[in-house]
């Protein structure tokens, strides 16, 4: 039947979402977690700031120091720190190594300090916690320029340069420029005069960061953080979900250590050479960063130099939020590192729900008001589809005593061909068809698992509240408790999220209005539909209610409009006493020889006749 079609493909969903929660269940966080990020590294942050901006005025460029060996220039204690700053980013980078340290966001707050309405941008990198430096053979030692004195060069309040040198024409040099008003750092290294003592092959760049907790649920920030690249086949990435390595096969484009909403990327001029070496490892349940960090994320990538006699090679480095649009300017496929999807749903995304929903916030409304207009123009656009269901769910109502009057006639399980038979002539004659509720709900797929990637990845939902929602990128919660019970706090969490029992709500009374005319299951073994989907609504508390509140949001406004468009078709568009006697008169038609078999349904009555011939011969 077409109800029981439709109930089959809304279980078909839940059971793909259902499966899809389990595997990447994650364990529920505490909000001190988040909060203890910004407690281990404000007070350091703060003073480091200060001492960086006194530092930018009084720096003077030194004399490079001729070195006998690498050695000399080793630095146990921290360094002299600069400033590279504009409107949107600052970037503290120490003498140390010549590195980039403390990364920080002006125009944006981890979740801490937005929840307790503190004005303090958002750190994406620490200092202590980040490495980026040279690796290569020399006189027969292995250099590592993390720990060696770089001198600074020339300074501006966008430039800087910085040089480590065994000569005036040997040396390593470090060129940092920051564009204005851009999340990006252009990164240029020259090695000068080490053609005879340094192969080019050998040298690398080593790049291992800590990277910060930034957003409320820190295990659904580590579920979509790891790290990405791109090759010559697109966009790859590792495992999410557990410690990955791999080595690449191919030149590689850029590389990314991305997290939930931002990203820290290096694009180089042109691409490292294969053989690069990329690893993302969680930490461990109880250990010491898990409570600040995200996860370490790895990268040793091969320069491809020709020579060290005069070798240049130029990066952009790009700290920012992980927003679609901007990250689709560079022209570099940075966009597919947010995740909407694959293959058809990714389209949708692209090509449907995000340019509907890009143009309304255009039109200076808020998120909340957004998702619920989108919804709206959503379900019209679908009305067509929703139409087409009803009337086949409203044919199969209407036959529904005709159906159970068979299934009596027929109760053995000898007679279960003849009683098909029996049904396919029903609906050939009635016009109705057990399958054309079927197509209608497969058009909708792609749409609901489209949303499903489009709002947890959504940049704009970020610390954007509506009604009781504090931050539609996260759960919303109405009742909260510290303490652990145990497998329902790993299931469940510790909190109680109000757009996710909304949803389940209005998904019961829809799976109610819809499953009204099941029939009841005849053989021995099979299971009641109505149980299953009955059970479905309530399975959907335990696995939304960490996600994003957006996402349930949008599933509750669906849901609720889908309800309102029946009961409109119902009382507007089709009067089920008119399509009662039409197929009534359509079926009296049939039975005097006046109507004409479609060929699908003449092909089903000859493979049935044939099956049932087969089954005489047996017996």
């Amino acid at each position: 039947m077409a109800d029981k079609n439709t109930i089959i493909g809304i279980s078909l969903i839940a059971i793909i979402l259902i499966a899809f929660n389990f595997i990447n269940r994650p364990s529920q966080e505490e909000i001190e977690k988040a909060k203890a990020q910004k407690e281990q590294v404000v007070e350091n942050n703060e003073a480091s700031t200060n001492k960086s901006k006194d530092t930018v005025k009084q720096v003077k460029p030194k004399t490079n120091t001729k070195l006998t060996d690498f050695a000399d220039a080793y630095m146990s204690e921290a360094g002299q720190e600069f400033v590279l700053e504009n409107e949107k980013i600052r970037i503290h980078i120490n003498e140390r190594g010549g590195r980039v340290g403390d990364v920080f966001l002006k125009n944006y707050k981890s979740y801490s300090a937005f929840v307790d309405s503190k004005d303090e941008p958002l750190q994406l990198m620490s200092a202590n916690n980040n490495i980026n430096e040279l690796t290569f053979e020399y006189q027969g030692k292995k250099v590592h320029t993390r720990n060696l004195r770089f001198e600074i060069q020339e300074q501006t309040n966008d430039k800087l340069v910085l040089r480590i040198s065994k000569g005036e024409d040997k040396y390593i040099e470090y060129t940092y420029e920051l564009s204005k008003n851009s999340y990006h750092l252009t990164y240029n290294i020259n090695i000068v005069g080490f053609d005879k003592e340094v192969k080019p092959e050998d040298v690398a760049l080593h790049w291992t960061a800590d990277l910060l907790l930034t957003e409320k649920a820190a295990s659904q920030e580590r579920m979509v953080s790891t790290v990405f690249y791109h090759d010559d086949k697109g966009y790859q990435y590792l495992n999410e979900g557990r410690e990955s390595h791999e080595r690449t096969e191919k030149a590689t484009n850029w590389v990314s250590f991305k997290q939930a909403y931002f990203s820290s990327i290096l694009i180089p001029d042109t691409p490292f050479a294969s053989g690069s070496l990329l690893g993302v490892k969680p930490y461990e349940k109880g250990e010491a960063k898990e409570r600040s960090f995200v996860k370490n994320y790895q990268a040793v990538m091969n320069l491809g130099l020709n020579n060290t006699s005069n070798a240049n090679r130029s990066f952009t480095w790009y700290f920012g939020p992980n927003d679609y649009e901007l990250l689709k300017t560079y022209d570099k496929e940075l966009e597919y590192s947010v995740n909407l999807g694959w293959g058809i749903f990714r389209w949708v995304n692209v090509y449907g729900i995000q340019p509907i929903f890009n143009f309304l916030l255009k039109m200076g409304m808020g998120v909340g008001i957004a998702i619920l207009l989108l919804t709206i123009i959503i379900k019209l656009l679908l009305a067509p589809i929703t139409w087409k269901m009803y009337v086949s769910s409203a044919k199969m109502r209407i036959l529904k005593p005709q159906i159970d009057e068979l299934t009596a006639k027929f109760p053995k399980q000898e007679d279960a061909m003849k009683k098909q038979m029996e049904m396919m002539s029903l609906y050939r004659e009635s016009g109705a068809s057990p399958l054309s509720g079927c197509l209608p709900m497969l058009l909708q797929m792609p749409i609901l698992f489209a949303v499903f990637r489009f709002f947890p990845s959504s940049f704009a939902l970020r610390q954007q509240g509506f009604l009781w929602a504090e931050d539609l990128s996260s759960y919303d919660e109405i009742v909260r408790w510290s303490t652990e019970v145990p497998i329902l706090s790993s299931i469940y969490g510790n909190h109680i999220s109000l757009f996710t029992l909304l949803m389940s709500v209005t998904t019961l009374v829809y799976t109610h209005y819809n499953s009204a005319n099941m029939q009841q299951p005849t053989q021995p073994g099979m299971p009641n539909m109505k149980v299953i989907m009955y059970f479905f609504p309530f399975m959907m508390i335990f696995f939304f209610n960490s996600f994003a509140s957006g996402l349930s949001y949008y599933y509750f406004i669906s849901t609720l409009v889908s309800i309102l468009l029946m009961l409109g078709i119902k009382q507007f568009f089709v009067d089920e006493e008119k399509l009662k006697a039409k197929m009534a008169a359509k079926q009296a038609n049939n039975a005097n020889g006046k109507g004409k078999k479609s060929k699908f349904q003449e092909r089903l009555e000859n493979l049935q006749k044939a099956q049932q011939e087969k089954l005489k011969g047996k017996k």
